[in-house]
């Protein structure tokens, strides 16, 4: 093992099944971050936000051109602008919200995103998991509510907090 991969004790490196990207995982309290750690791990570490540890939200992605892998289950090749990404995000929300249609049924037809197979869900999360924008709204949203559109390197999001 190099160097580099060296982690003080209690720390696991662990590769996300979505992004692709390494994270390191604190064994005895389960929260992840993507910085590499440089003190062993700890139960009784002071949290660095307020607020719960965690949360479980589910997402409904569109990409754009300029996103970060304009491509998805969907459709080989995204070509559709910022803009049109975010009207076609209002659109959904809308409808989400007259309840002309439930979120996990937009979610599995028109989320770009392979949670798409499972209505959206992500599953619970810590803090240091998911891109920052994403991360502070679905902190900052109740169970049971849906974000405005929210712009990643992935694309445009409505975030629906489940827990």
């Amino acid at each position: 093992m190099s160097e580099e991969e060296q982690l003080p004790s209690g720390w696991e490196k662990r590769v996300s099944r979505s992004t692709g990207q390494t994270y390191y995982l604190n064994l005895l309290t389960k929260d992840s971050q993507w910085t590499v750690p440089t003190k062993p791990a700890s139960e009784n570490s002071a949290p660095t936000n307020s607020g719960p540890e965690q949360v479980r939200c589910s997402h409904l992605l569109v990409k754009h051109e300029k996103s970060r892998r304009p491509s998805s289950w969907r459709e080989e090749f995204i070509t559709r602008s910022k803009s049109e990404a975010v009207e076609t995000i209002l659109s959904y929300r809308e409808q989400i919200v007259s309840g002309k249609a439930t979120f996990e049924e937009h979610a599995r037809k028109y989320s770009d995103c392979s949670s798409a197979k499972r209505g959206g869900d992500l599953g619970p999360f810590t803090r240091g998991t998911m891109q920052k924008p994403f991360e502070d709204a679905s902190f900052g949203l109740k169970i049971g509510e849906l974000s405005e559109p929210i712009h990643t390197d992935s694309g445009v999001h409505i975030i629906l907090r489940t827990g």
